[in-house]
């Protein structure tokens, strides 16, 4: 037998294991179910923990998620992209006996980090291996975060998985769980080793430039080689910026819809002045690591939200573009999170009705310009692929950092930084916005408007502004029977747990037809 101990409060300078002992002098073996920290104001820093705690001479009973294998499958499903949803619906295929074949129009891992470094380190995009492109999707450079709004019967499967490909244990109890990225370039190897020894076929520097059809059913897809693979289950899981692949649904017909998403800046402040702020006298205790914030502010009148994403305490701010003449910041963190920095998105909510009307392609028009904007105005301040930057207090008061008294500090970006009047490259309404939220986030946070602090553009990736429109129940296409929209590309996930369920939930659907 065993019981389950919740909201059992830990102080920073205390144990666990003695807490226990004291509450059950004769306890067996435990897990931790959650962890987290609780910080408020109102008492010091402590840890909060959920734990399983087994009676004397008694085992623990771990879950195992065993999946019953189906017998001569029928058809191989055919997976387009290699971010979590691909992969975990790629996952899900061969563990329940079901071969099936996955392509990427880039490399796998390791090559796919040296197109990025060239990029970094002297502006020569690969446009098939970048931050966004690539085996692992965009996850594989923001953090390796783990956080997800969703409630899904998945998740537990989904930390279980990575942690048995070599992501930490700590992942399936914390309650803000990220593998880091340097730890996450190490797990996606083994997870494609095991998809190959189980029956996946794994095409790299392969892009499907065409999904083939008889009439509204997909009877397969045609790959730039010209070769064609046949399948009536197509799981498109091409990521949030996969343009030219919802161009080309958008060509054959395949229903879309405009979608709401949301863009911005990302902010840049030491990390020890965020330490401060959160854990106040407390912020150099060991214990504690890098802490994290997540903001928020709406306007009851206009319904607008500008709000914290992607926080990556400890982290770097990326140069993440996919169009050789497009500029687009990310951020991410190790598993260490051992950067004097730290950077958040801080993104403005457009409502795609409200905005964009009956254009469903709206909103990626307005992501691409002003991508082409922010790269235009490096090119014109003399760089390449560097980000451009402004110190926080100029962009509130609207200010130039290159003739006042604010240049900028060196920041994370392993592209570097120049100097440039954000404020004036984005639309009026956004900046208006973004300063009316600082001003906020400032009372909730006291510090966080400084002047040591500076903002990157431009944030624009934060998920598709077009949605491929699916059946609630089958999660096929509702135009286009056997065509399977999956992740965040779709506009069905938000990060990289909650693009995993979305493939582990189609592959599912397909294997219940199989």
């Amino acid at each position: 037998m065993s019981k389950i101990i919740q909201n059992l409060e830990i102080p920073i300078d205390k144990d666990l294991e003695e807490k226990l002992q004291w509450l059950v002098p004769e306890h067996g073996p435990y897990r931790i179910l959650r962890q987290s920290v609780d910080a408020r104001r109102s008492h010091s820093p402590h840890f909060v923990y959920t734990v399983e705690v087994a009676e004397k001479g008694e085992t623990l009973q771990l879950p195992e998620f065993k999946l019953e294998k189906i017998e001569n499958p029928k058809e191989k499903p055919l997976i387009v992209g290699t971010g979590p949803a691909g992969l975990f619906a790629a996952l899900r295929f061969v563990e329940r006996g079901v071969p099936c074949v996955l392509f990427e129009r880039g490399s796998d891992s390791g090559e796919r980090i040296k197109g990025i470094n060239q990029y970094w380190r002297y502006g020569k995009l690969d446009p098939r291996n970048n931050v966004c492109f690539g085996e692992g999707g965009a996850g594989l450079y923001s953090d390796g975060k783990l956080i997800t709004r969703i409630k899904s019967p998945h998740i537990p499967y989904v930390m279980n998985r990575l942690v048995q490909f070599g992501a930490p244990e700590e992942i399936q109890w914390l309650s803000n769980p990220h593998v880091g990225s340097d730890r996450i370039r190490r797990v996606i190897p083994k997870l494609r080793e095991f998809l190959r020894a189980n029956g996946c076929e794994i095409h790299f520097n392969t892009q499907v430039t065409e999904v083939l059809l008889e009439g509204k059913q997909v009877v397969g897809v045609r790959t730039e080689h010209g070769t064609e693979f046949r399948s009536p289950h197509v799981v498109m899981a091409t990521g949030h910026s996969a343009e030219d692949m919802i161009n080309h649904l958008r060509d054959i017909g395949v229903i879309l819809d405009g979608k709401s998403f949301a863009m911005g800046l990302r902010v840049e402040h030491s990390q020890a002045s965020i330490n401060k702020i959160q854990y106040r006298q407390f912020s150099e205790h060991p214990k504690l690591g890098a802490a994290n914030y997540k903001l928020a502010h709406h306007d009851n009148k206009t319904g607008i939200g500008v709000y914290s994403f992607c926080m990556c305490p400890g982290g770097y701010v990326l140069s993440s573009g996919t169009e050789a003449d497009g500029i687009v910041c990310n951020g991410m963190s190790n598993y260490n999170r051992n950067s004097p920095y730290a950077n958040a998105a801080i993104v403005v909510s457009i409502d795609h009705d409200k905005n964009f009307g009956d254009d469903v392609f709206g909103g990626m028009k307005m992501r691409r310009e002003l991508e082409t904007r922010a790269f235009n105005s490096v090119v014109d301040a003399g760089g390449t692929r560097e980000l451009p930057a402004q110190n926080l207090m100029d962009f509130l008061q609207g200010t130039n950092s290159k003739t006042g008294p604010r240049p900028l500090r060196p920041g994370s970006s392993p592209s570097g930084a120049l100097n440039i009047r954000l404020d004036e490259l984005l639309p009026k309404h956004m900046v208006t916005r973004l300063r009316e939220g600082f001003e906020k986030f400032q009372g909730s946070m006291k510090g966080f408007l400084t002047e040591d602090a500076q903002v990157y553009g431009i944030e624009s990736r934060t998920s598709c502004p077009v949605r491929v429109t699916r059946d609630e129940e089958t999660l096929e296409s509702v135009s286009h029977k056997g065509l399977y929209p999956a992740g965040e590309g779709a506009g069905y996930a938000g990060g990289i747990t909650s693009a995993a369920c979305d493939g582990i939930r189609i592959a599912e659907k397909i294997i219940a037809q199989l």
